[in-house]
């Protein structure tokens, strides 16, 4: 299979890059600066694109199966951009022929309790809301796609870690352990995704993963 991973350099994104080449997949990092980003082998084609522009997208994701976009928790200090990168994605991949877009979500516009998501409780660090609440504005742009799409939000705490291959898979609600924690690997969540990549189950959807 033929992936393009945009935000290939994050914390995210190369555990995406590693799984995916770890399972032979075939992999194009598209990155913003090619100065900032070392492929793990030669066997990966690394070229530059513009998560906001649909003519780049549509450029880097051309001839590819799948399109992953884990560029949405990298782009902290601007927060308002993940509208438009939403937008450009969409109009991208279809221009391209891509079948399928699997984007990297937040976990602040998961619920907690019917009616309230996690980025809208008191307890949610408010240093985090913008970002959280544009993620969340984007996932309603993804749900307009004519195409299939697949939204993955995190658990509420992503962070590097040990590949166990052992998690959850839940739909808009945040899944939690038995001392309310919400965790998951980034290279426990690339199992996830690549799952999906290779036998889509869920389409047109958000779904979470998590301990």
């Amino acid at each position: 299979m033929k992936i393009a991973i945009f935000g290939a350099g994050g914390m995210i994104g190369q555990r995406i890059v590693q799984e995916a080449l770890q399972r032979g997949h075939e992999v194009t990092a598209v990155v913003r600066d090619l100065s900032r980003y070392t492929a793990p082998n030669d066997s990966v084609t690394v070229v530059v694109g513009d998560a906001t522009d649909a003519a780049s997208i549509a450029a880097a994701s051309a001839g590819h199966d799948v399109v992953v976009n884990s560029t949405s928790n990298h782009r902290e200090g601007e927060p308002g951009i993940y509208p438009k990168i939403a937008h450009a994605m969409l109009e991208g991949v279809k221009k391209a022929g891509v079948a399928r877009l699997i984007v990297v979500g937040g976990a602040g516009s998961l619920f907690v309790a019917p009616g309230v998501q996690l980025v809208d409780t008191p307890e949610f660090n408010p240093l985090w809301k913008p970002g959280a609440s544009a993620l969340r504005d984007a996932l309603e742009i993804y749900r307009t796609a004519d195409f299939d799409w697949l939204f993955i939000s995190p658990a509420s705490y992503i962070h590097p870690g040990e590949r166990t291959g052992k998690f959850r898979v839940g739909g808009d609600f945040l899944l939690t352990d038995d001392k309310g924690n919400s965790e998951i690997t980034a290279e426990d969540f690339a199992i996830g995704l690549l799952d999906e990549a290779e036998k889509p189950i869920e389409l047109k959807k958000r779904i979470t993963l998590a301990y």
